[in-house]
């Protein structure tokens, strides 16, 4: 099944809109009443309009919540897109292909949804620091999940997913390669060897032209027809770099005055020339400058901390209902530091929302919440109170064995 059923490319409809925008790009934004398969669901997120953690704020901040996609984040669309273009090209096959890939845990979570639904063995490779819930998901989704060392970082989970590819025999791996990383190709080819599995074929999201693709013909268009054609600035996490040059390589097609906000993190700003080094955003900030991540269609990159992300995230669940995890947190922090401007005055920012909080539990976005909760015990009931609700049920009880047990 291609992107005709899923996923589906957008198609041209002529419709008045605001100044040098002559048309807007019709995209199927409807479900099926009835999906095939879980791949059917992926993509056709809603926007959202921010109201409360707003204040201060000049522009309209409006929210595209990939949080909302079956699997619960914006790597559902790359997920569908890589494994089916693979197949498209005949370089992967279901039942002989095993699918590798190292991930900071989102996109492996949408692989393991796809490789399930399509009858692929996937094997993951993933820096131990990502959160319990992504290995737990990882693994009741059928996948096999190797964890390299937190200090490496993506780089030390891309090298582990290449050695494995690599013991399979060169030509026989496949990796999705969501990431590009020249220095860092070797250990995910070990891996697959290791485990004893078919073929390996290593997808490598970081430079899987199907990553950008998928954007440009889904992300890109939803926006559009969703807003018909009116947006200022879209703006966005760079992981991979899929979503940010996919969709911008889109909308400044149709407006070319769309300015395009890329969003990294302060402690590894790498984007903005700085130094690699450990951070808390988690699918954010690999540490290098991402093959699918096109610098020239970026406009300008905006910083934020570890701190700054949790804190906006916790701000969004409590004032706007919008439990996110920790990049939605920074995405919509940097949407409200640039929408205060005075030159954004009456405009337009739509900013994605990558994925949902209840995946950081376990994290320290809501560690605090975490150990209040299992500190917290169960309130006293009087004997009395007690005595009152088990007369109740016998009183029930009674009554229904009167009415002959109906």
């Amino acid at each position: 099944m291609g992107l005709s059923q899923g996923l589906r490319p957008a198609a041209s409809l002529s419709r008045a809109g605001r100044a040098g925008v002559s048309s807007v790009s019709m995209h199927n934004l409807d479900h099926p009443k009835i999906a095939n398969d879980i791949t059917e669901l992926i993509g056709r997120t809603p926007l959202l309009q921010l109201n409360k953690v707003t204040a201060g704020c000049k522009a309209e901040v409006i929210c595209k919540l990939e949080s909302m996609e079956p699997c619960n984040s914006v790597k559902d669309r790359i997920g569908f897109s890589m494994i089916t273009e693979a197949e498209k090209r005949g370089d992967i096959k279901a039942g002989v292909t095993t699918l590798v890939e190292p991930t900071s845990g989102n996109t492996g979570i949408a692989l393991a949804m796809v490789a399930a639904a399509k009858g692929y063995d996937l094997v993951l490779t993933m820096p131990e620091s990502m959160s319990l819930e992504r290995r737990v998901m990882l693994k009741a989704l059928g996948a096999k999940l190797v964890l390299t060392p937190a200090a490496m970082g993506m780089k030390g989970a891309i090298k582990k997913a290449e050695d494995l590819v690599g013991e399979l025999g060169l030509g026989k791996g496949y990796m999705l390669q969501q990431f590009n990383n020249p220095d860092n190709i070797k250990k995910a080819e070990d891996l697959v060897g290791e485990l004893g599995l078919g073929k390996g074929y290593m997808l490598q999201q970081f430079n899987n032209p199907d990553n950008i693709k998928v954007h440009m013909e889904t992300t890109g268009p939803e926006i559009w027809e969703q807003t018909d054609g009116k947006l200022d600035v879209f703006m966005g996490g760079v992981g991979t770099g899929g979503t940010i040059t996919g969709t911008t390589k889109f909308l400044k097609s149709k407006n070319s005055a769309i300015k395009t906000i890329a969003i990294e993190p302060t402690e590894s700003a790498v984007l903005s020339g700085g130094a690699p080094g450990p951070h808390k955003i988690q699918g954010i900030g690999a540490g290098f400058v991402p093959g699918n991540c096109d610098m020239g269609v970026v406009d300008e990159v905006v910083q934020v901390s570890g701190a700054d992300a949790m804190a906006m995230a916790r701000r969004l669940a409590k004032e706007e209902g919008v439990l996110c995890g920790i990049s939605s947190g920074a995405a919509v922090k940097a949407a409200l530091e640039v929408g205060s401007r005075p030159d954004m005055a009456g405009k337009r920012i739509v900013v994605v929302i990558p994925s949902f909080g209840e995946r950081y539990l376990s994290t320290a976005l809501f560690s605090e919440l975490t150990d209040a909760s299992k500190a917290q015990k169960a309130d006293e009931i009087p004997a009395d109170v007690t005595q009152v609700w088990i007369d109740g049920l016998k009183a029930d009880a009674d009554a229904k064995a009167a009415a002959g047990g109906h």
